[in-house]
């Protein structure tokens, strides 16, 4: 028997192998790692669209909520979780594109270390105040800020996060200088900017829109290139002081590299499939996002494309984590 022809028998049993785990998988819980508390976008998104694929699987998927370091700690369980479908990963952009430019250290590879799956969701991000702050407007907000250098605590879900970098990035094109009030998770800022404890934050519209709706907060500006039919009121950030101005978040979803191509393949199939269902545009909708399916190369040009504008926005703005 040549080589030649066991090295093709060895290929063939290795592909009808990969194949066949694809076609069985899963045959046990899923287990999804969200990087930040309960509560906010990312986690709520994040169990949505899971509760689907779950039904799809016929297996249950459970939530993991491993919050820290800017998403940092749970994008490192992940990394180092055994590469076999049972463990994915539900991220917002920041942990995969802003971090890396943010620590000089990260217990985990960013590219080699992921496998991108699919993209879930996009949408803009809103700054709201507490309403003891005087500013009703955009401008009035900007004005007030560079009255008072770094008076202004500006709140988020963690040093690197979607929501710090989106205020960042505001700041940025204000030419402000605030001071940076990190949390462990989207939900616990929201709480302290109710209770009057920070000034601002520059978040997700659905956990916002409550609050707002209460008269807790006060929206000025969404981030998106139109108005959020959520707040319809309420301008955007660039008609109504920054000409230009555009900030979308986005959630996806991740596997350990190594992960067969064939289980990610499928994943993303059926997260597409998902996403193209009335059911999951309405649910988004009413969180002011709207469903982003993607193969996952365009998910990985994507990732790389930002990983690099963030770059410029964290040199800039000077920011460093550790």
């Amino acid at each position: 028997m040549s080589i030649l022809f066991r090295l093709t028998v060895a290929l063939l049993a290795l592909t009808f192998t990969a194949a066949g785990m694809a076609q069985n998988w899963p045959v046990r819980p899923v287990r999804v790692i969200v990087p930040f508390t309960a509560g906010g976008a990312t986690d709520v998104v994040g169990r949505l669209i899971s509760q689907k694929l779950g039904e799809t699987w016929g297996q249950s998927v459970v939530i993991e909520n491993r919050a820290g370091a800017g998403g940092n700690v749970g994008a490192e369980a992940v990394a180092r979780s055994a590469p076999d479908g049972y463990t994915l990963f539900f991220a917002s952009g920041s942990i995969l594109t802003v971090n890396p430019h943010l620590y000089k250290k990260l217990p985990f590879d960013p590219v080699k270390d992921f496998a991108p799956i699919a993209s879930v969701a996009t949408g803009p991000m809103v700054v709201v105040v507490h309403p003891s702050v005087q500013a009703k407007t955009v401008k009035e907000l900007i004005a007030l800020a560079k009255a008072k250098p770094g008076g202004l605590n500006m709140g988020s879900a963690g040093v690197g996060s979607q929501v710090h970098m989106a205020g960042e990035n505001f700041a940025n094109a204000a030419k402000i200088d605030v001071t940076h009030v990190p949390y462990k998770g989207e939900a616990l800022g929201y709480n302290d900017l109710v209770a009057g404890q920070i000034q601002f934050m520059v978040g997700n519209i659905a956990p916002v829109a409550p609050f707002v709706a209460a008269g807790k907060l006060r929206a000025l500006g969404v981030t998106g290139a139109q108005r959020s039919p959520l707040m319809p009121d309420v301008p955007t950030v660039a008609e109504a002081a920054l000409p230009g101005f555009l900030n979308t978040g986005w959630f996806g979803l991740f596997a350990p590299a190594g992960t067969p191509r064939e289980i990610v393949e499928r994943v993303n199939r059926e997260a597409n499939k998902i996403l193209d269902t009335t059911e999951m545009r309405a649910r988004l909708y009413v969180m002011g996002m709207a469903p982003s399916p993607s193969t996952p190369e365009a998910f990985t040009k994507m990732i790389a494309d930002e990983t690099q504008r963030w770059g410029r926005i964290v040199a800039e703005r000077k920011l460093q984590a550790n």
